[in-house]
């Protein structure tokens, strides 16, 4: 199994004079990325670096991004991603829980970031050119030999080629011709796997995105005519919602993707009918590299579904007891596969509860149909009770979502003196659109079981979300007096 490095040696090899990154402006060739990415390799040799040592990566969406991590591997390096908006102590954290003595940071994080790694010990590489040029300047693209990293060492304390392989040949189809959009967080699995590494597997062009912003994105599609898009739920409700997509040119697109969460339906429905583009949705986490199951475009596309396991998967839903459960029935998903992670990083513990037999237990919750569709419930621990009932999130949420002028919707339990839980909503609302709380638990109460309905409704301006865009539930506050 090749390597991450040599997966950019190949494209090189084989598409040197092809655009491989592009920031607007910017356009670096296969070749001016990997001889960037040598010259990389060189400066962390002069730092000492060698084969098994941590390179921690704190960058935007700039091609900056892509050199520092083929140049890190390029020395044998295990490369660290690390999201720009943490903040010193958390920059502490992760260096001195990873052993990374090397960090490179972007320049309006190298505060916080030479705080952080001043107390783990670490040196910082602050970098204020999308391309690294005054950084790599003088420096050799011909790297002295170091002992390069086999297809099944540590890459990223987590995986090597093989799902981005497979995510470009099999599940994206993406090859020469194509431009893949990389707007999701390099630092983040989605899309550093999905967009980044799949795309130099294929010889595509990334065309990046510092940050996420739906009028920004439909203004690259067209201008670089885009033809893969990649996202997560709350990307497509913003671009499905912005204004600017009423006049887009998005003709070019040819396949978008969707994870990091439960894609609502109305949101599926209507962005395929204003952009013409199919969505194809799947599922996966960090700890399985990250793509587990997708709706393969070569088979009938289930809506709701997050489709069937990729080549050399398998998955189940169980029990408690782990035992798997007939088709229809709801329990936990498990994986086992060449994708399932080695262990969490220095926590045996945490590894042995997670990994049971080989099988990897998501906290998932799914059930499967007679077809081997597979269909997101919810989280197991975001599963309500309410008076004895269960009540999942999801399921509420997309009936919010019918709604004509619900835009995003996060539904939690609220601790109840008698029934345990009660079904609360946070809603933020369509620009423009009105609303009132009763009328959406109204709508809410018509459409499902009485037990299930949201009792407390609120609208919010926004809803907390991480750094993929992802709605985060947990961080969802009902008002004080709901």
């Amino acid at each position: 199994m090749a390597n991450l490095s040599a997966v950019l040696e190949q494209a090189a090899a084989d598409h040197g004079s092809r655009p491989a990154v592009r920031l607007d402006g910017l356009v670096l060739s296969y070749a001016q990325l990997r001889d960037a990415a040598a010259r990389l390799t060189c400066l962390l040799s002069s730092f000492g670096t060698v084969a098994g040592d941590r390179v921690a990566v704190m960058l935007p969406n700039v091609p900056a991004f892509p050199i520092a991590f083929y140049g890190a591997l390029g020395a044998g390096a295990v490369v660290v991603p690390m999201n720009p908006l943490l903040k010193s102590r958390e920059v502490a954290y992760y260096l001195s829980d990873s052993g990374a003595k090397v960090l490179f940071a972007w320049h309006t994080a190298a505060g916080e970031a030479a705080k952080g790694a001043a107390e783990a010990g670490a040196r910082v590489v602050e970098v204020h050119e999308p391309d690294l040029a005054p950084i790599l300047a003088g420096l050799s693209a011909v790297p002295a030999a170091v002992r390069r990293a086999a297809g099944d060492d540590d890459a990223v304390l987590l995986y090597t080629s093989r799902n981005a392989r497979l995510t470009a040949v099999t599940l994206l189809q993406a090859g020469p011709g194509d431009v893949v959009m990389g707007c999701l967080p390099l630092f983040h699995v989605f899309g550093l796997t999905c967009a980044m590494n799949a795309a130099i597997a294929a010889g595509s062009t990334l065309t990046l995105i510092p940050r996420f912003d739906p009028a920004k994105a439909l203004q690259v599609i067209g201008r670089d005519r885009v033809t893969v898009f990649e996202g997560v739920p709350t990307m497509y409700a913003a671009m499905l919602h912005d204004p600017a997509s009423r006049s887009a040119d998005v003709s070019s697109l040819r396949v978008c993707i969707s994870g990091g969460a439960a894609l609502p339906v109305e949101i599926m429905r209507g962005f395929e009918q204003a952009f013409g583009c199919m969505i194809l949705e799947g599922y996966g986490l960090s700890e399985t590299s990250p793509v587990a199951s997708f709706n393969h475009p070569d088979k009938v596309r289930k809506p709701g579904s997050i489709g069937t396991p990729v080549e050399g998967v398998q998955m189940r839903v169980v029990n408690d007891a782990g035992a798997e459960l007939p088709a229809g029935e709801i329990g936990e998903i498990v994986i086992r596969g060449h994708n399932v992670m080695r262990g969490y990083w220095r926590n045996p513990e945490a590894s042995a509860d997670a990994i049971t037999g080989g099988w990897f237990r998501t906290g998932d919750l799914a059930r499967v149909d007679e077809d081997g569709y597979f269909y997101i419930v919810d989280r197991k621990k975001d599963l309500i009770i309410r008076g004895g009932f269960n009540v999942y999130p999801r399921e509420v949420e997309e009936v919010l979502y019918e709604h004509p002028a619900v835009a995003e919707a996060a539904v939690i339990g609220i601790p109840h003196a008698d029934l345990g839980e009660e079904v609360g909503a946070a809603v933020k609302l369509k620009p423009g659109a009105t609303a009132a709380p009763a009328e959406l638990r109204t709508f809410v109460r018509d459409r499902v079981a009485p037990y299930k309905y949201p009792r407390d409704v609120w609208i919010v301006p926004d809803l907390p979300k991480g750094p993929t865009g992802k709605i985060l539930r947990r961080e969802v506050q009902p008002p004080k007096d709901a």
